[in-house]
């Protein structure tokens, strides 16, 4: 485990877990995962969420270690999602007199995760509730949405430090020696994404703290340039494409539509686009094409047509980006066919569910190879998204 330091009062007691492979059972995980925990020593102790069972043994060896044979006086709970909530009844269970710190909302969804009646020892706070535990004092923040219904965020005053819960978190181990906005740009829009109105909200009670240091639940801890970090969250949450490119998103039968696809990234190239990136939907990380098509200005569907309508992987790639709320982008459309053009018809029909998507003329349809006419189409298409 890597060495996190915060400060002489905040300790870090959470563990990273390298033996997962997928995170909530569909995001795959090449460098693991970070499942945060933190405890504040003051007059009052108070720990700051629990952790997966996956590494419930190290955090609460880190916890014992830090206080030191001190009881525990509060647990916040600032998310019931079971990475953070599984073990809230063990450690209500090993420290018998803390009180329990959460939202109103997190106390009616509590027992549902939990065995054992523990509304005796509830604490319910609302938005700008404080909590002193002498020098320290928790100010908190009500986040409903970011990304579930009970969400609370908690703002330490005397050292300015944002208890971020998911917000501002990342894929990946704390030792993965990689950049952050990558994984943690997968990780918001495959999670948070659809909640971009409500994250634009949070981060508008943040402008109004002096924050020195953001201690999200998953991934490092953020305590230099926050600036960066927050403008990101900015750019995605509301839905702006964050670099000026092409996306080309592909579902092949036989091959010919990679192709296709892979001739319009060259003509692209040639034509001055400042970046292309190209996908095999068939064989990419499905999360990585969502990140991929918020990430550009702009995107390119190519698809078989199939059954009638379009290949099973892009229909279900664009559900995908659908059910993210996907939305201000520009889309150029091509599909491939050999009797029944019926691909660009299924992908404009779930298209015109999305919000602000602009179709780039000329639709492109081909049959199995390109031809004379279909390459000057192709040409155009390129022409027109740059």
């Amino acid at each position: 485990m890597k060495d996190v330091f915060i400060s002489e009062s905040i300790k870090y007691i959470g563990a990273s877990d390298r033996t997962l492979d997928l995170f909530e059972g569909q995001y795959i995980l090449p460098e693991g995962m970070a499942y945060n925990s933190y405890v504040i020593l003051d007059e009052k102790t108070c720990v700051m969420d629990t952790v997966d069972d996956l590494v419930k043994d190290e955090f609460f060896k880190s916890l014992e270690k830090e206080l030191q044979g001190r009881k525990l006086d509060y647990l916040v709970v600032q998310h019931l999602e079971p990475d953070h909530s599984s073990n809230i009844e063990e450690i209500a269970k090993r420290y018998p007199e803390a009180q329990i710190v959460l939202s109103q909302r997190a106390a009616t969804m509590l027992p549902n995760f939990v065995k054992t009646d523990l509304k005796d020892r509830f604490v319910p706070v609302a938005e700008g509730d404080k909590l002193s535990l002498g020098t320290h004092t928790l100010n908190f923040i009500a986040a409903p949405m970011v990304h579930w219904p009970e969400v609370i965020l908690s703002y330490e005053e005397s050292e300015k430090v944002l208890f971020a819960a998911d917000a501002f978190g990342k894929f990946g181990a704390l030792d993965a020696e990689e950049d952050w906005a990558c994984e943690a740009r997968r990780y918001y829009f495959n999670i948070v994404g659809k909640y971009g109105v409500q994250v634009q909200a949070l981060l508008k009670k943040a402008a109004g703290l002096e924050i020195e240091k953001i201690l999200p639940l998953h991934g490092p801890i953020l305590d230099e340039n926050l600036g960066y970090y927050i403008n990101l969250y900015d750019i995605w949450s509301s839905y702006r494409p964050e670099t000026e490119g092409v996306f080309i998103a592909y579902a092949t039968l036989h091959g010919h539509t990679r192709k296709v696809a892979e001739k319009l990234k060259a003509l692209l190239e040639e034509k001055g686009c400042p970046k292309v990136s190209i996908a095999d939907l068939s064989r990419a990380d499905i999360a990585e094409c969502v990140e991929d098509a918020f990430k550009y200005s702009k995107t390119v569907l190519a698809a078989s047509s199939y059954d009638g309508g379009v290949m099973p992987k892009m229909e279900d790639f664009l559900h995908h980006l659908k059910s993210k709320k996907w939305q201000n982008r520009k889309v150029g459309l091509i599909e491939n066919t050999s009797w029944g053009p019926s691909a660009i018809k299924t992908m404009k029909s779930i298209l015109e569910e999305m919000k602000d998507i602009e179709i780039v003329e000329p639709n492109v349809s081909v049959k199995v190879n390109l031809s004379e006419e279909t390459s000057e189409k192709l040409s155009e298409l390129a022409s027109a998204l740059v």
